[in-house]
Parts: C-alpha cells; structure tokens; sequence
C-alpha cells in the first residue's frame, strides 16, 4: 500500500466522520442557541401583549365612564371628571 493510497483511506476512514462530528455537533449547539432565542422573544412578545392588553381594557373604561357621562343628564358633571382624574374630593365651584 502506497503513501497516496494510506492517505486516502486514512481521510475516508477517519477524517470525514470526525470532520462531520465537529460540524454536526457545532449545528446542535447553533440550533439550541436560536431555540432559546425564539423562547425569550416569545416570552417578550407575550408580555407586551398582556400590558397592551391592560392598557386597552383601562381605556375601554374610561371611554365607558365618558360615555355614560355624556350619556346621562342627571350625573353631576364636575364630581365625575374629578373621579376620572382620581381627586379623592370633588372640586367646588363657587358661582
């Protein structure tokens, strides 16, 4: 057996299943890498969604509130404003 031929073998033999250890194993470790990626952009996406879906259902019931307001003629229009903006007593107007 000549050295060409020794050669040839050896890199058959050996050289391409090691050659395509090292490249599947680096794969694995690309794949796991953008799995765990993908899971925390999911959990991100998943937490903005919740607040968006917070801030929605807080401007639902002010537009709910303002509805019922405009709505109603017997309400009292400065205590309601002064609940939406939170003041704990009604402002007074004195004419």
């Amino acid at each position: 057996m000549n050295s060409f031929t020794f050669l040839t073998f050896f890199l058959i033999v050996v050289g391409i299943p090691v050659i395509g250890g090292v490249w599947s194993s680096h794969q694995r470790q690309k794949m796991r890498l953008r799995e765990r990626e993908l899971e925390v952009l999911g959990t991100q996406t998943a937490e903005k969604a919740a607040q968006y879906a917070a801030q929605t259902e807080r401007l639902e019931q002010r537009v709910r509130v303002l509805e019922r307001i405009v709505t109603d003629k017997g309400l009292d229009l400065a205590s309601e404003i002064d609940r939406l903006r939170g003041d704990d007593e009604p402002r007074r107007l004195d004419h």
